[in-house]
């Protein structure tokens, strides 16, 4: 890498002299195979190389914050620049971590393996899925951080313990709904606790939680119209409209699910065939949709100039290093970016907006409930009752039955 890196001999001598050659080098590779510009390597291999020389010969032993903070220390004593310290601590970070010498501060708690053993249970015993587990595990663990912070133990909570615990960290902070979700992550986890042992059977049915009911709101979906504009405005040959085209139609019209559009893989594509298959995440099986021209249009542009050239087969991947698949996250800032940027007046502005903008358009066009519903890979016909509510056709004609003369 430096041969490629460094213009004169001289400089190249200097690098490869100097401690951890062969390291630094690695991860150098590493990045550029992670489509890193020749800028970026040429701005890491300098920070690596004022790093190296203030580290300890034994770093491969490990290095933990207060190690590096020394070290950033004494970088900013020989060189007083504004952004010294942050440049140091971003390259030297990820470089240390890559090599496996890094030591992460470590959150000592003394519910660690409870919570461990209960994910591992969410995840291999129950089957829930990845973003189930990751959102209760983190629900889970803000209330075991509550309980050793107050110095509780899981053995001896009691019902008031759990009612204070909302009442301290809820209030004015969560929402109805919230609060509701987090009862019901706390009851299956206290019930799992209660089966290892831990606590009191009957701990987790003395949890109340605010009454939801089903289908109380109406679906946060944009009017068609502003689809079709934040369609409109990726109309262009720039890179990123080209790659947001292609995730805005599989979202609106597939009604897709962030996570669903995350995991789309290159060999889900069915060209021939005109198909495009999808794993659906509530219903966990597959679902085969036709490959609509205009879709495969998008798709197969994006594939052809844009997405970079990487081993992973997820498709759609970042335009910039590190190149890596998209993460939910992700497709949600691609979406929420792009009504902001617009200006379109939204509750949501995430990409389960689009989802609903979907389910809105197939009611106006006379499908079925059923049909919707199979559409957007629901598993049960009450959740796709919601959507009778914007039938505004329908429920006029409800509206204007004659009773007659009926008592």
């Amino acid at each position: 890498m430096f041969e490629t890196l460094l213009c004169t001999e001289a400089a190249r001598r200097r690098y490869r002299e100097a401690p951890f050659a062969a390291e630094r080098e690695r991860y150098l590779r590493h990045r550029a195979d992670l489509g890193a510009t020749r800028a970026s390597l040429q701005f890491m291999s300098r920070e690596l190389l004022w790093i190296v020389r203030l580290l300890e010969p034994d770093a491969a032993k490990g290095v933990d914050m207060a190690q590096l903070q020394e070290l950033v220390q004494r970088r900013t004593s020989m060189h007083r620049g504004a952004t010294t310290a942050q440049r140091t601590i971003v390259t030297a970070r990820p470089w240390l971590r890559f090599l496996g010498w890094w030591r992460a501060p470590e959150t000592v708690s003394p519910f660690q393996d409870l919570l461990d053993r209960y994910v591992a249970w969410m995840r291999d015993e129950r089957g829930f899925s990845a973003s189930t587990v990751k959102m209760w595990r983190h629900q889970v663990g803000m209330f075991l951080q509550w309980c050793a912070t107050t110095d509780r133990q899981i053995g001896d909570l009691q019902p008031s313990d759990i009612d204070q615990y909302f009442v301290v960290e809820g209030a004015q902070r969560w929402s109805r709904v919230t609060v509701s979700g987090i009862a019901s992550a706390l009851r299956v986890f206290l019930r799992y606790a209660a089966t290892q042992g831990r606590c009191d059977s009957h701990l987790a049915d003395t949890i109340q939680a605010p009454r939801v009911y089903q289908q109380e709101s109406l679906p946060f979906a944009p009017d068609w119209s502003d689809v079709r504009r934040l369609l409109d405005d990726t109309a262009t040959d720039r890179p990123r409209d080209v790659r947001d085209r292609a995730i805005l139609m599989l979202l609106s019209i597939y009604g897709m699910r962030s996570g669903e559009v995350a995991s789309l893989r290159l060999d889900q594509l069915d060209w021939h065939n005109h198909r495009l298959q999808l794993f659906r995440l509530k219903r966990r099986q597959p679902q085969i949709y036709p490959l609509l021209p205009s879709v495969a249009e998008a798709l197969a542009r994006y594939i052809d100039i844009v997405r970079p050239p990487t081993p992973y087969p997820q498709l759609f991947i970042r335009l910039r290093s590190p190149r890596r698949p998209l993460t939910p996250s992700g497709i949600y800032h691609v979406v929420s970016q792009r009504f902001r940027d617009l200006g379109i007046q939204v509750a949501h502005r995430g990409p389960h907006a689009l989802r609903h903008a979907c389910a809105t358009r197939l009611v106006a066009e006379g499908l079925t409930l059923k049909e919707i519903g199979d559409h957007l890979g629901h598993r049960s016909a009450s959740t796709t009752r919601i959507y009778a509510k914007v039938d505004l056709a329908a429920l006029r004609e409800v509206g204007d039955f004659d009773l007659g003369d009926l008592p």
